[in-house]
């Protein structure tokens, strides 16, 4: 089975300026994500697609080959479906054919432990779906939405609160890790499909880098748990 992972980073970000190239412990943020998919036993190939010169530079130099994105689909209301379909297209004219498994990794989240992606592909593989997503657990948390002026509790009765343990569990799309097949994309334009997996995380997996202030945590994280280039075989 040809497994592609495709990594998403276009330029222009608002929250924190170059944050796909940002230094992040030691490595550009891209070059997380890069290196941890090289270095996944299932993945057969590595992309990056970007409409940024910089991007596309420090993309080649830890091992990604680049698809440049047309301004068409750039930019931030253009979607990472866009992005991918265009990025598969390019793909089977280079390559003679479209990869039969799409990995699709957030360059943002780089809180992969060695194997998280592995094991994703083999629980896609095992049962057999046509979409995974990552998600962590998030029965701590109890959120409320304002509309129309008025406060509401969303995943748990603020008038029957009960007890934490009792309330069904709830879980968050962490963005770290999808996995889908190209017809998925066609069909139905959009990365999850029809039978879906479920990879779980831990909750520390949860965050992502959109502001200076995460920067710190994610690169807290990756020393406190042992995430670094050590374990990298590229």
């Amino acid at each position: 089975m040809r497994t592609a992972a495709i990594i998403p980073a276009r330029g222009g970000s608002k929250g924190l300026k170059n944050k796909n190239i940002h230094p992040v412990a030691g490595l550009p943020l891209l070059g997380w994500s890069v290196l941890q998919a090289l270095d996944a036993e299932h993945v057969d190939q590595v992309f990056v697609t970007t409409d940024d010169a910089a991007i596309a530079e420090v993309a080649r130099e830890y091992g990604a080959e680049v698809i440049d994105r047309p301004q068409e689909i750039s930019g931030d209301k253009a979607t990472s479906e866009s992005a991918i379909s265009h990025a598969l297209a390019e793909i089977a004219v280079r390559h003679g054919a479209e990869p039969e498994t799409v990995v699709f990794l957030q360059a943002t989240s780089p809180l992969r432990k060695p194997g998280d992606i592995d094991r994703a592909i083999e629980l896609f593989r095992r049962e057999e779906a046509d979409s995974l997503i990552s998600v962590t657990r998030a029965d701590d948390l109890t959120i409320w939405e304002q509309r129309a002026g008025e406060w509401n509790s969303v995943n748990f009765d603020y008038r029957n609160r009960g007890m934490r343990q009792d309330r069904p569990s709830q879980f968050i799309e962490n963005g770290s890790i999808y996995l889908f097949t190209p017809e998925v994309l066609r069909s139905f334009g959009n990365r999850i499909g029809q039978k879906l997996s479920v990879y779980p995380m831990e909750f520390w997996q949860t965050w992502e880098i959109d502001t200076i202030e995460e920067v710190d945590l994610v690169e807290f994280y990756l020393t406190k748990k042992g995430i670094d280039r050590s374990f990298i075989r590229f």
